[in-house]
């Protein structure tokens, strides 16, 4: 007996038209783009911190000068110092001691250069804690002008780093842990809390910032140790951090449904971590990053939570400006939007919804 030939619409091999939208049906779509998404994210997270971090190289050092440096050897110093950072030294006069360390303080200045009255010696001062990786510089290289220049150098820390802080990261790691854990929370509420309506998701969101902040501190202070934190102060920046990080993915999710981790982790990760000034000193940064880094939450965050541990009474208000706007703007969005976020509760009764 012969085979009967297949005929008809079942029998024709599907067009590949037919086979592309099967496919756009199936899970295997989403699945190949993550795949593809992901391993461009892995390499531009390691390219990014790697651009900001491996290398980093002055561009400008802003430096008070105090005492008479109009000689032939301190303008020589000044100069070969330039060279030797490759970077320009931003000199400041101050008329004294004091008003350079107010200077300091209010981190306007990275260091002082005090020349005596022959500008045959100066006393270069240092702040660790303005930037570790920019007093390190200034320390190793400046004794190396000196002797090139015939001016006798004398370094000091006059705001060093805590002890249990030695390379100043620990404020870089908690401003990290609240940005990251700030919108991982806000990605589980939106899968393992969805019926949320969108005060209730504000709320919950305010809910484990607080808490969220307040066990970074404790853990960071009380038991590691590792930063004796102005803890009232610190609790309000990491939850405040916290928050905005977590209304920002809430604010993407509204826009862009599923993909809101793209954006979300383009911002507050690939640019805005680097870009914090946390890890190396604002003044190393590529200029892009230096300037933008001020403006992200990430930055903010760390700008804020290094001054309220290290300059107590020059805290500013940019930083906490910077992060109330993202907090506006992303809940704003949220709510004028609500209804495309894919959260959320059907209020309306059963009669209605048929």
């Amino acid at each position: 007996m012969s085979e009967t030939s297949p005929h008809g619409a079942h029998g024709r091999p599907p067009t590949a038209r037919q086979r592309w939208a099967a496919f756009a049906r199936s899970p295997f779509l989403p699945a190949t783009v993550l795949t593809l998404i992901i391993a461009a994210a892995a390499g531009l997270f390691a390219g990014s911190y790697t651009y900001s971090m491996a290398k980093p190289t002055p561009h400008a050092i802003p430096a008070a000068v105090v005492g008479n440096h109009h000689t032939a050897r301190g303008e020589a110093f000044i100069s070969r110092l330039e060279k030797a950072l490759n970077a320009s030294v931003r000199i400041y006069p101050f008329g004294g001691r004091a008003a350079a360390v107010e200077a300091v303080d209010d981190q306007q200045v990275f260091a002082i250069l005090e020349f005596d009255d022959s500008g045959r010696a100066v006393t270069v001062e240092v702040a660790g804690a303005s930037g570790a990786s920019v007093a390190q510089l200034l320390s190793e290289t400046t004794p190396r002008v000196g002797k090139a220049t015939g001016v006798a150098v004398t370094v000091r820390d006059i705001k060093p780093l805590q002890r249990g802080d030695p390379r100043g990261l620990a404020v870089f790691y908690i401003s990290l842990a609240a940005a990251i854990i700030g919108f991982v929370g806000a990605i589980q509420l939106s899968v393992h809390a969805k019926g949320l309506d969108p005060i209730e998701r504000i709320v919950f969101t305010v809910a484990y910032a607080v808490l969220g902040g307040f066990s970074i501190a404790a853990v960071v202070d009380w038991l590691l140790g590792a930063l004796r934190l102005p803890f009232v102060e610190s609790w309000l920046i990491l939850t405040f951090t916290m928050f905005t990080s977590g209304m920002v993915f809430t604010m993407f999710n509204t826009l862009f449904g599923r993909w809101a981790m793209i954006p979300t982790w383009s911002l507050m990760v690939l640019l805005g971590n680097p870009s914090s000034g946390g890890a190396v000193s604002w003044a190393l940064l590529p200029s892009p990053l230096g300037t933008i880094g001020r403006w992200l939450p990430p930055g903010a965050s760390v700008n804020a939570q290094h001054t309220a541990i290290y300059f107590p009474h020059h805290q500013h208000a940019f930083p906490f400006l910077v992060l109330a706007a993202w907090s506006l703007l992303s809940s704003a969005v949220f709510w004028t939007w609500r209804r495309r976020h894919p959260g959320g509760r059907d209020n309306a009764p059963a009669h209605a919804a048929e």
